[in-house]
This record gives C-alpha cells, sequence and structure tokens, in this order.
C-alpha cells in the first residue's frame, strides 16, 4: 500500500515538474523574445499595447487551472487510497476466513485419522484372536472351519499365521485355496 501511494505521489510530482519547466522554457522563450523585438507587433507589446492576434496572458487564471487541475488529481488519489483501502479490508477478512476454515479442516482430518487408527486397531485385534482361535484348535477342525470361509479370507489368514500352524493346517483345508494361497505367495516374493 504504502509502495502504490509512492508511485503514485511521484507519479504526480514529476507530471507537475514537467508542467513548470513546460512552463518556465515558454514564459522564458517569451521573455528573450520580448527583450529584441522583431516584428512591430512584438515592439507594440514591449510599448504596452496587446498585439493583434494574441489575447493577453493571464498568469492567475493558469494558476487557477493547474491548481484545480491537481485538487482533482488529490481528489481521484485520495479515492483510490479509499478504494484500495476497502480492498484491502475485505481481502485481511476473507484471509481470515480461509484461515479458520483450514483450521477446522485440520482439525476434522485428525479427528478422522484418529478414528481410523482406532478402527484398524480394533480390526487388528480381532483378527489375532482368531488366529489364535484356529491356533488352538485341532488342525482338522480347523480345516473344515477355514473352508467354510470365504477365499480372500483364507488367505489373509493363512498369511498371518506361523509356518508350523500353516503346516498342520494344509492337509485339511481345500486344496484349490493352498494352491492359490503358494501362488500368490510366490508371485509376491
Amino acid at each position: 500500500m504504502k509502495r502504490v501511494l509512492g508511485f503514485i505521489f511521484a507519479v504526480v510530482f514529476v507530471c507537475g515538474l514537467s508542467l513548470g519547466i513546460f512552463r518556465f522554457g515558454v514564459l522564458s522563450a517569451g521573455a528573450e523574445s520580448e527583450k529584441s523585438p522583431k516584428t512591430p507587433a512584438e515592439a507594440a507589446t514591449m510599448q504596452g499595447s496587446a498585439p493583434l492576434n494574441q489575447p493577453p496572458l493571464n498568469a492567475s487564471r493558469a494558476a487557477r487551472e493547474e491548481k484545480a487541475i491537481q485538487d482533482a488529481r488529490r481528489q481521484q488519489l485520495a479515492e483510490k487510497e479509499a478504494a484500495m483501502a476497502a480492498k484491502e479490508v475485505e481481502l485481511k477478512k476473507l484471509g481470515e476466513k480461509l484461515d479458520a476454515q483450514i483450521k477446522s479442516f485440520d482439525d476434522s482430518k485428525r479427528r478422522l485419522d484418529d478414528s481410523l487408527k482406532t478402527q484398524k486397531k480394533a480390526q487388528d485385534e480381532k483378527r489375532k484372536k482368531m488366529i489364535a482361535f484356529f491356533k488352538k484348535m485341532k488342525a482338522e477342525q480347523a480345516g473344515q472351519l477355514m473352508n467354510k470361509l470365504d477365499e480372500n479370507t483364507v488367505i489373509t489368514m493363512l498369511d498371518q499365521m506361523d509356518t508350523k500352524t500353516v503346516i498342520k493346517l494344509v492337509p485339511f483345508l481345500s486344496q484349490p485355496r493352498v494352491l492359490k494361497w503358494i501362488n500368490e505367495n510366490l508371485k509376491g516374493a
């Protein structure tokens, strides 16, 4: 904001300076021509009478016009500054609103992650209990029960069991399931 205002004031200053130099050059050129009249009209101007085709130069009117232009520019700058200040306030409010929403989303994400971890932990506990259950059973009974379960569940359970238990269960499991489990383990290795 300060940079923009500084730039605007610099532009106004340079414009005003340029206008003043231009006028100074016109006035000094006019002053030089007054020193040495080249035409009869100029000679008449030097003696106090106005030339036939030029109106008299009115310095106060020019100063008033310049002041009016500068006042209009100042008014425009003030309006732009007020508009920029309003936009800045609006952007600040939007930024605060976005920050609050981000914080809310982060909190929701953290709660969801915690809930998922809790659910996964509970599932893992249940799976471990079931595997322990099948390990404690006789191999023939465990094999009969596992044959009644869906194929993916049985393969997952076999992956999680130790080698001794799997060796005991394999003779009592459906052979296509055992072959599928072996193929998957060989491909994954």
